[in-house]
């Protein structure tokens, strides 16, 4: 299936351009005119052009959406119907083409879970799979009811990590201005002054006018290397899976960054594993899936470590328990789910006692990193009075004596 631009005209002559997934011309006039539109030119596009162009689809929107199909599947609307009511009431253009295109797929003889699948940028494996264990338990209602709960949690979660990131940007944005400025501007004219006097320069001046010296003559290496290096390792990562595997695991180790990853990935892995395992989804496959949603290579070998173990007849807790990755409240629900036959209970537990402890800690660094940024400033600032101030002080102190 390609991806054209078109233009066309609505019925009240209004002409109306987007884009729309359809197998050819043809079809792309006939989802044009299910959406009311008459195609007057169109081009199709390759996959790169179409990966970078186009709104966003944004989680808020997948929230809607979801909420809106458990809603309508509950009182028993027809998918269909659901999609076409949703459609008309969106506003994102690029996500009123895919459901268009969706109805379009399922008036075609597929079902729901596979006119998802023909979007894998928007859905993942995560959402189609449940869609589709609901289609054939018969609690499509249910499994959208968990997935809309699951993006509100991810929602919140994303919601309050900006929350924590956005002060100590800021705060590190004035202190990386306020370095410049005191190394480029301002030390420069008070060391030219304290030279001229002739007298011994202390240590910390002296480290301090070579510190300037190298901000003056490499700016340009100050502001650029963070970024080129961030790049090379970015690229790195994708050339190299060892290293790609090796990032991951420091992030892990981070000082004070890493246990809350940690349990953040943790919460995913057992939100996910007990929605796809209440659905109806095997032991194994739920943890296939789990595999490619957990975002950390280091975690995901661990799971797969487990999988083959279960593969091979052990138990779930001994198997998790072998990797030694796994923190022991993990391996206890997991005991625990498993002797009482409530294992998508027991993970839940899991991610719920995560949750709360990585809402705790984010607030505990939150309130940690603003001293942290007034604390440096404040010693970066010292420094350089000192370092200035000093010797001036010191050639007063010997001229009035």
């Amino acid at each position: 299936m390609a991806v054209y631009r078109y233009k066309s005209i609505d019925e009240q002559g209004k002409t109306a351009r987007g884009r729309l997934d359809a197998s050819n011309e043809v079809d792309l006039q006939q989802r044009l005119e299910s959406m009311g539109l008459s195609l007057i030119s169109c081009k199709p596009l390759s996959r790169a052009s179409t990966a970078i162009s186009g709104k966003k689809i944004t989680r808020q929107d997948l929230i809607n959406f979801c909420f809106h199909m458990e809603q309508m599947s509950r009182v028993g609307v027809p998918i269909i119907e659901a999609l076409v009511d949703l459609r008309d009431s969106l506003e994102n253009p690029r996500f009123r083409e895919i459901l268009s295109a969706m109805i379009a797929a399922i008036e075609g003889g597929k079902t729901f879970s596979e006119a998802l699948a023909e979007f894998p940028r928007v859905f993942d494996e995560v959402f189609v799979s449940l869609v589709r264990v609901g289609e054939h338990s018969g609690e499509l209602n249910k499994v959208l009811f968990n997935i809309t709960e699951t993006l509100k949690w991810q929602d919140e979660l994303a919601a309050q990590t900006k929350k924590v990131l956005i002060y100590p940007a800021f705060v590190g944005t004035v202190v990386m201005g306020v370095i410049f400025f005191l190394m480029l501007y301002l030390v420069p004219q008070m060391v030219n002054f304290i030279q001229n006097m002739g007298h011994e320069l202390p240590l910390h001046t002296r480290v301090l006018i070579m510190a300037s010296n190298f901000f003056t003559h490499y700016w340009y290496l100050i502001l650029l290397l963070p970024t080129g290096l961030f790049i090379f390792v970015k690229y790195l990562a994708k050339r190299r899976p060892d290293v790609a595997f090796w990032l991951d695991a420091m992030k892990l180790r981070l000082w004070l960054i890493g246990p809350i990853l940690r349990k953040i990935i943790l919460s995913r892995f057992a939100n996910y594993f007990a929605l796809l395992y209440a659905s109806g989804v095997t032991v194994l496959e739920g943890m296939q899936i789990s595999e490619d949603i957990v975002g950390n290579r280091v975690i995901a070998k661990a799971l797969s470590d487990v999988r083959r173990q279960v593969e091979d007849g052990k138990s779930m807790s001994e198997s998790f328990s072998s990797v030694g990755l796994f923190p022991p409240l993990v391996l206890r629900m997991i005991r625990i789910g498993e002797s009482t036959g409530g294992l998508d209970d027991a993970l839940t537990n899991v991610s719920y006692f995560y949750n709360r402890d990585v809402k705790d800690a984010i607030e505990k660094l939150q309130s940690m990193i603003e001293p942290m940024m007034t604390v440096v400033l404040g010693l970066i600032l010292g420094w350089v009075m000192l370092s200035v101030l000093g010797p001036i002080y010191d050639i007063i102190s010997k001229i009035q004596m």
